[in-house]
């Protein structure tokens, strides 16, 4: 078992040195992960400061270009669809709990390194956002355009990458931190 295990690792590695020297493998790639959102809503009202906070199962669909010009770094652009999951918390002074959930779309750039199959990146961009939330018996919908930003690290081997991301994104009064797991393959 143990020379098996030592064949796949050996086969594994020499694989992925192609792509250790050319760079990032540069073309269209899409993916999607999966995590968890964690929504934090404060604000300072004429009835007392309003806290909500709770967590959620999210998912991620992406598409994106990497450019892949200079061997080691990798500048890309992606787009992708964000499904926050819903929130539910009980907020001091009200009755009953206020309920949220949202989605959004996204537009970013990325830059990345490439250390051997293992590459680090960074990414900043747009999030158009819509969002619902219930109280009191009452729900509102509301909309915007704000920031996000994010880290994250991937293990290439040829087409395929494993990443893990960590993002936050600024929803007006509303922060969501997701932090998530996935893959992307490059055609």
């Amino acid at each position: 078992m143990k020379n098996v295990a030592k064949c796949l690792l050996m086969a594994a590695v020499v694989g992925a040195s192609g792509s250790v020297f050319a760079g990032g493998d540069s073309g269209f790639y899409l993916g999607g992960s999966v995590g968890n959102a964690k929504a934090d809503y404060s604000e300072d009202t004429d009835f007392g400061d309003i806290d909500f906070s709770d967590e959620d199962n999210a998912y991620k669909i992406f598409a994106g270009y990497n450019f892949g010009l200079v061997p080691f770094l990798n500048l890309a652009v992606e787009g992708a669809y964000v499904d926050f999951g819903s929130f539910e918390d009980e907020v001091r002074g009200l009755p009953g709990k206020v309920e949220a959930d949202a989605d959004a779309f996204t537009a970013a750039g990325l830059v990345g390194f490439d250390l051997g199959p293992v590459g680090l990146f960074a990414k900043a961009g747009l999030v158009s956002w819509d969002g619902d939330v219930k109280a009191l018996g009452e729900s509102d919908s509301q909309s915007g355009t704000d920031p996000l930003y994010g880290v994250g690290a991937k293990i290439q081997l040829g087409s395929f990458a494993v990443r893990a991301e960590y993002e936050m994104y600024d929803l007006d009064e509303l922060e969501i931190d997701y932090f998530s797991v996935g893959a992307s393959y490059t055609f």
